[in-house]
């Protein structure tokens, strides 16, 4: 895989990352009181009594509290590639001046090209006219010898 499709990918993977990060805490934030003029929001129902299969209440809120920490981890990990890949880069070489200079090489390099395509394009035509010709004549040919019905 070249280095731009590698740039690419790891784009898409910083952004599924801050994606999944921003989703994760809009998700489990625990909610905030905005102004002392806004009423208190309505209790909520009394949750059932832990069973062996639910999960200590504790070790979640450990969880949530550790979670902006990984996310934000892997996040800085991806950037770190991200610049990786960025510093592999090639170096142009001679500055702004040198690239125009071999932009411009290209560019005549392209116009003999195709001035030469053009060249072939209108050859290959003239040929099919020919075969085409050649074709007309030949069926022609083959019906005046064909004995009327």
């Amino acid at each position: 895989m070249d280095i731009i499709s590698q740039l690419q990918e790891q784009v898409n993977t910083i952004a599924a990352i801050a994606f999944n990060t921003f989703g994760t805490l809009q998700r489990d934030a625990p909610p905030v009181r905005l102004s002392p003029n806004y009423p208190e929001p309505p209790a909520a129902a009394p949750a059932p009594a832990p069973t062996a299969a639910a999960p200590n209440p504790t070790t979640e809120s450990n969880n949530t509290s550790e979670t902006p920490k990984l996310l934000s981890a892997e996040l800085v990990k991806a950037a770190k590639q991200f610049d990786a890949l960025v510093a592999a880069l090639p170096f142009s070489e001679g500055g702004e001046e040198a690239q125009l200079k071999r932009i411009a090489e290209l560019q005549a390099e392209n116009d003999l090209v195709g001035q030469e395509l053009q060249k072939q394009l209108e050859a290959a035509e003239k040929e099919l006219k020919q075969v085409q010709a050649l074709f007309n004549e030949a069926a022609d040919n083959c019906l005046n010898l064909k004995k009327p019905d």
